[in-house]
């Protein structure tokens, strides 16, 4: 950052991770080697890039700060590793990564690991595996199941299309500038079909129920659900009108839709 004149961008929510032994930890929980290609999403000043390069794996990092691309290529392109100046969000993936299956490694800021992390599963099935370091209440809320406290809206959408576990725990101390919140790391593996069978009910019907529970996730069904449901749905789907959203499974919720 001296050499290039280089100050992290708040608006951007950058927090370089500095320490080796942290980004060589992050890139053997990864599971990659020669013959996986990875997608480094915000690659920032390369140093989890050059943990990932050295398991003999293809990389492509991409980074939306225009001021660090000319930084990053100095210090990894040497490696081997290919870097992208795009937007996570609206990067042309096909391109990018030749239509070949990847994993997707990243340091993701706390303001766009979610959305970052759902448009991938939504809109990229060549992402089979993804490893991303979050702050701690987001990677809370991604790999929640009923009845825990970050259980919500995000959770489900994530189950719909992956098993998400909390692989690690990662401090401030690690980063620069240090963060005030602890960091985890959120392993998500891709289901080879989606968890709700479409013809069982669709993904909007579903999603649609579950938006509207959880807009008043206090309440028993009955109430939050009160301008969704129609008579006897909550019998015909075996679940009690008396439950509160944060109580019910993935399937349960399916079993909601479908009975409309």
């Amino acid at each position: 950052m001296k050499a290039n004149g280089l100050t992290p961008s708040r608006a951007l929510g950058q927090n370089f991770v500095v320490d080796a032994n942290t980004v060589r930890r992050i890139a053997r929980l990864a599971e990659v080697g020669p013959g996986d290609q990875v997608l480094e999403i915000g690659a920032g000043l390369g140093s989890l890039t050059m943990a990932l390069a050295e398991t003999g794996a293809t990389v492509h990092a991409l980074e939306i700060d225009r001021y660090l691309i000319e930084p990053l290529r100095s210090v990894v392109e040497p490696l081997g590793v290919s870097v992208h100046h795009a937007n996570a969000l609206e990067a042309n993936y096909d391109e990018i990564l030749g239509n070949s299956p990847a994993v997707v490694v990243a340091n993701l800021p706390y303001n766009v690991a979610t959305p970052v992390v759902l448009h991938l599963l939504e809109s990229q099935p060549l992402v089979t595996r993804l490893l991303v370091m979050v702050q701690k209440e987001a990677g809370e809320r991604l790999a929640a199941h009923a009845r825990d406290e970050a259980y919500g809206a995000v959770s489900l959408r994530v189950q719909y299309f992956a098993d998400a576990k909390i692989v690690g725990k990662v401090p401030p101390s690690v980063f620069v500038p240090r963060p005030n919140v602890d960091s985890v790391l959120v392993s998500l593996v891709r289901r080879a079909h989606v968890r709700v069978d479409p013809d069982l009910v669709s993904e909007d019907e579903l999603f649609r129920v579950i938006r509207t529970a959880f807009g008043q996730r206090r309440k028993m069904l009955r109430r939050s659900l009160s301008e969704w449901t129609t008579d006897g749905v909550f019998e015909r789907a075996g679940v009690a009108e008396t439950r509160r959203p944060e109580e019910l499974t993935l399937e349960e919720f399916a079993a909601l839709a479908a009975a409309r």
